[in-house]
Formats: C-alpha cells, sequence, structure tokens
C-alpha cells in the first residue's frame, strides 16, 4: 500500500462506527467513511473534540451539525501545496489528502524532466493541476462541474500559481478527448480519476463499467512519443488494484504498470485506513 504519512497539516486521528476523525489544520472534523466497519474507538475522548460532525440522513444525504463556529473556508498545506477546505453540503472537503502519494510520484518525474506537458481529467479542484504546475508542467484542467474548477483556481492562486500555464475547461471529458485527437494534440502525462457514474455539462452521461476502458483506449492516443506516466485513480469506483494494472496492460502501450491500494495512516492505533487505489504506468 503507499501511504500518504509527510502530511502536518491534516491528520487521521482515529476511526470507527463507520466515521474517522480529522484534523484539517487546527479543526477537527467527523465525517462518514464506509471503509470503517469497526466498532473501537482507539482513543475515545478524542471524539469530544471535533469542531463538526457530518450526519448522514435515513433519507439520502446529510448535513454538518457545528459544535462551535468555525470558518467557511481555511488553507492547509502539503510541502509547498496550499489547499483550500470547505465542508461542503455531501461531505466532503475538497481536497482528497491521500492523493499526496500521487502529487510526490508526480513532481518527481515532472522536476527531473524538468517540463512536461499534463492533462487532468475529472480533474474535481485540482490538486494534481497544483502540484503537476508547482513542479513546472504546462497543465490542462478539464470538469465537468463550474464550481469545482473555480476551485481549481482558487487553490492554484493560494499556492503561488496564478501565472502559471495552466487551462482551465469545464467540458465533458469525453468529448474533450475526442476533439484533441482530432486536433492531433499529445501530453507526455494523462491523469484520471473518473466518477462511478456522472453526467457532463450538457447532460452527457458516464458510466465506468460502459465507458472506461474505451475512454483509456482513447487517451492512449494523446501520449506524446516521450511520455512520463498515465495514472488512473479509483476513489469512488471501487475498483481494485489488479482491476487497474488488468485496464492499463490492455489498453495502455508496452511499459512500466505498477498498482496499490492508497491510504492514510490512523495515528490513535497501528491501522490504515484504505482510500482506494491508483494505478500508475510509464513508458
Amino acid at each position: 500500500m503507499w501511504i500518504a504519512d509527510e502530511w502536518k497539516d491534516y491528520e487521521c486521528i482515529d476511526t470507527a462506527n463507520g466515521e474517522k476523525l480529522e484534523r484539517w489544520g487546527d479543526i477537527i472534523l467527523c465525517r462518514p467513511d464506509p471503509q470503517v466497519i469497526w466498532d473501537e474507538k482507539a482513543d475515545a475522548p478524542m471524539w469530544k473534540k471535533a469542531d463538526a460532525h457530518y450526519h448522514r440522513s435515513s433519507s439520502g444525504g446529510g448535513k454538518w451539525e457545528y459544535k462551535k463556529t468555525i470558518p467557511e473556508q481555511w488553507t492547509v498545506n502539503y510541502k509547498n501545496l496550499t489547499f483550500n477546505i470547505k465542508p461542503m453540503g455531501f461531505k466532503h472537503t475538497g481536497l482528497f489528502p491521500e492523493q499526496a502519494v500521487n502529487w510526490d510520484y508526480m513532481m518527481d518525474k515532472i522536476r527531473k524532466r524538468g517540463s512536461a506537458k499534463v492533462l487532468n481529467l475529472f480533474a474535481y479542484t485540482g490538486g494534481a493541476t497544483v502540484a503537476c504546475a508547482k513542479a513546472g508542467a504546462n497543465v490542462t484542467h478539464v470538469d465537468a462541474s463550474k464550481g469545482m474548477v473555480q476551485w481549481a483556481k482558487e487553490n492554484a492562486r493560494s499556492s503561488g500559481l496564478k501565472d502559471a500555464p495552466i487551462r482551465y475547461l469545464v467540458d465533458d471529458c469525453m468529448k474533450f478527448v475526442e476533439r484533441e485527437i482530432r486536433r492531433g494534440n499529445h501530453y507526455d502525462a494523462i491523469i484520471m480519476d473518473p466518477p462511478s457514474y456522472g453526467r457532463g455539462p450538457g447532460g452527457e452521461v458516464w458510466k465506468i463499467e460502459e465507458s472506461i476502458c474505451a475512454f483509456v483506449r482513447r487517451c492512449a492516443l494523446l501520449l506524446s512519443d516521450e511520455p512520463l506516466f498515465f495514472i488512473i485513480n479509483s476513489y469512488t469506483t471501487g475498483l481494485a488494484p489488479t482491476v487497474l494494472t488488468n485496464l492499463m496492460q490492455m489498453c495502455l502501450p508496452e511499459g512500466k504498470i505498477e498498482s496499490s491500494e492508497i491510504g492514510l495512516k490512523i495515528t490513535a492505533s497501528s491501522m490504515v485506513l484504505p482510500c482506494g487505489a491508483t494505478g500508475r504506468w510509464e513508458k
């Protein structure tokens, strides 16, 4: 397992009863996590210190219960990257801290090359976009949500990348890739974090079990002659590391493939919280 264990501003404190207790900077949040199927708290008193608690509703969705007034938005740092955190109505904060293992990998590859042209698909709030741009890459950021693209711009500004060569696009990823193929454009690195189900800005439907294999094959046509990497992340999709390995082996050119679970250390115990899987291909 690849574990994101170099955080200072984030900490997964404890887990129990379908929830995780986390520290985001100075603020402690309690949120649901479907992987937490055990019921014993390692540090029971610490749970009482949560500043906000997200409660799921039996009818779907949920809401935050605030134990004290906290900012609507604040920042956390990972090394030289800065991200804006906002508790959202569907439990998320706008950042997946386990992705730091991939940010480190990307930044190392880009810095060793000196520069790179990167395509980030289903790019959300731009964690990977910010990391790649900070390492010196020219990044194209594509997501179907206008709000998430705006948030990504905020993260870039907070990380000192206001004038970095980042192109932001609110677009359906599949349609964008097809246009790029027709234009003859190529990228040294491609990153994707596809949802299990989603709709594009024009109502386009994405179902991963029907779309992912053909989509990765199409994306492979965008790789440059000297590609750096191709990354597929699986969080909401629940795809196992071996599935990602098989997918990349079938759909990408011959190369080195590594896939693994990714996770976060739970500081109150000796356990690790699994947070999905990542597959990495490189020439």
